[in-house]
C-alpha cells in the first residue's frame, strides 16, 4: 500500500477510527466529531512539542480559535481507519498562527476532509490578544520552518 500523499511535509499524525457513537442520522460520522478529533490532534502535537495545558495556565496565555474552516470532502463510516495530519504555519501578525490539519482514509489513502484555524494568542485571565511569550515561540516557530506554506 502506498503512504498518504500529504499536503505539506512532516505532519504530526493522529490514527483515529470513528465508532459507533460517531455516527449520525444519515449513518456518517458526524460533522461535530471531526471538530472534536482536530481538537485531540492539536493538543497532542502541541504536547509532542513540549508545550501542555499546564504550561498554558502557568504562563496565563493561549492559542485560541478566531476562525475555522472544515472542507468535508467524503464520508466516513463506523470502522474506518483515519490519519489526521496538523501542521503549524505562521499567522498574519505576531500574535498569531495558522494550524491545518487533512484527514486521510487509510484503506485507499483518499483526503476525507481538510480544516484550517487561525489561532490568536491571548491573555487567560482576561481574553485580551497578547504577543506570543518566548515560551511559545521557542517552541512553535521551529515547527513552521518544518513545513512549506505553499497550500
Amino acid at each position: 500500500m502506498t503512504a498518504p500523499q500529504w499536503d505539506r511535509p512532516a505532519p504530526f499524525i493522529l490514527p483515529v477510527t470513528p465508532r459507533a457513537a460517531d455516527i449520525d442520522g444519515l449513518d456518517h460520522t458526524n460533522n461535530a466529531v471531526y471538530v472534536r478529533w482536530c481538537e485531540e490532534a492539536g493538543w497532542a502535537h502541541s504536547n509532542a512539542l513540549g508545550l501542555t495545558l499546564a504550561d498554558y495556565k502557568r504562563l496565563d496565555r493561549g492559542m485560541a480559535i478566531r476562525r475555522s474552516e472544515f472542507d468535508y470532502i467524503f464520508a466516513t463510516n463506523e470502522g474506518e481507519d483515519l490519519l489526521l495530519g496538523t501542521w503549524l504555519l505562521p499567522g498574519d501578525s505576531p500574535l498569531s498562527m495558522q494550524r491545518c490539519f487533512q484527514l486521510v482514509r487509510q484503506r485507499d489513502n483518499t483526503t476525507v476532509l481538510r480544516a484550517r484555524w487561525d489561532l490568536v494568542c491571548i491573555e487567560l485571565s482576561s481574553g485580551r490578544p497578547k504577543r506570543l511569550p518566548p515560551e511559545f515561540s521557542e517552541v512553535y516557530v521551529p515547527a513552521f520552518s518544518q513545513v512549506s506554506a505553499s497550500k
